[in-house]
């Protein structure tokens, strides 16, 4: 494999990972009722619409036919993508639920 090859490959594989992250944190939020949006703008007020992510909640299924993401599996998940403004928030998410 040629190097530019190589770092396409590489390249590809992360896009395709980091699509996998969005997707768990889209069926999370999902999973507990929550706008998946709504808390991603939480994290990152100044990002305009996050086109992945609109992509990712389209491919969610129905809480009733999901199986469920732990929350520890998730933020461990997010911190590999550095999303700690994410984590942070799903992390306050999460013990909001856990009030109610």
């Amino acid at each position: 494999m040629e190097p530019s090859e190589r770092e396409d490959f590489i390249i590809q594989k992360y896009k395709q990972e980091e699509q996998l992250m969005i997707l768990l944190f889209a069926q999370w939020c999902v999973n507990h009722d929550l706008d998946p949006a709504a808390i991603y703008k939480k994290a990152f007020p100044a990002q305009t619409k996050n086109q992945q992510l609109t992509e990712a909640v389209e491919q969610t299924l129905p809480k009733s036919e999901a199986d469920e993401i732990p929350l520890p599996s998730l933020l461990e998940v997010l911190s590999w993508f550095e999303q700690d403004e994410l984590a942070f928030i799903v992390s306050e998410e999460a013990n909001q639920l856990e009030k109610r």
